[in-house]
């Protein structure tokens, strides 16, 4: 394996454990890459709990969500998530899928998860809500084959994040630092959106352009929180 690959796999690995210690991930949910050797592939643990994972339980996917190299291991059930928005977005290089509690009432309730403050300025263009009965009737509510991952890839279309209705969010980047920043800051916005409208009085959420030169300013600034969880996920 060359450095440079090794490294983005052990940033993948560390991914994991900072997605875990924030709360994002816990036993479920994941968080995968694309290869920057090869875009038409990805890596993603083994079906595995996202706190335990090494750069031994790493397995690469085509964007079928096929396991490549005769890997035999248990892979995840909803990797199809993963493999179906790499195919239909050649702009995001990693992606994390998540339940974290305070996103889900955004998406079984007509309020919409918009920003609230400047650190969540990617959500100013809104989170479409995946339904997965809209597509295949009632079902488990897990993306577990192409058809599945590939609706919720419709549904996602641009954005950077989607909801999923029952169940979770999916969040991507144009890079794995920008990834977990946004899944983390989905979780955080969404918890500050709900103690405002607790408050009862009216909110003023961030306009259109005032979130998208927020956007810009954070991922300029990414290495500081990125630096800072690599180190914390390590001690």
């Amino acid at each position: 394996m060359n450095t440079a690959l090794q490294f983005g796999q052990e940033d993948l690995v560390l991914a994991n454990r900072i997605l875990a210690q924030h709360g994002v991930l816990d036993g479920f949910g994941h968080v995968s890459m694309r290869n920057p050797a090869n875009p038409q592939h990805y890596f993603l643990s083994r079906s595995l709990a996202p706190e335990l994972v090494t750069l031994d339980d790493i397995m690469e996917f085509d964007l079928d969500s096929t396991p490549v190299t005769g890997d035999t291991r248990r892979p995840y059930l909803e990797r199809f998530i993963h493999g179906e928005i790499y195919r239909r977005r050649p702009d995001v290089q990693a992606v994390v899928h998540s339940h974290s509690p305070s996103v889900i009432p955004f998406a079984a309730s007509s309020v919409r998860l918009k920003p609230i403050y400047h650190m969540a300025g990617f959500l100013t263009g809104g989170a479409p809500v995946f339904d997965i009965r809209c597509h295949f009737g009632c079902t488990d509510m897990l993306v577990t084959c192409g058809d599945h991952g590939k609706a919720l890839a419709e549904a996602l279309g641009d954005a950077p994040v989607s909801l999923m209705r029952g169940h979770g969010f999916v969040a991507v980047g144009g890079d794995i630092a920008v990834a977990v920043y946004r899944a983390i800051y989905t979780e955080q916005n969404a918890a500050l959106q709900e103690k405002a409208i607790n408050l009862g009085g009216d909110i003023v959420y961030l306009e259109q352009e005032e979130g998208q030169l927020a956007d810009i300013a954070i991922r300029g600034v990414m290495h500081r929180p990125w630096e800072l969880w690599k180190a914390k996920s390590q001690d």
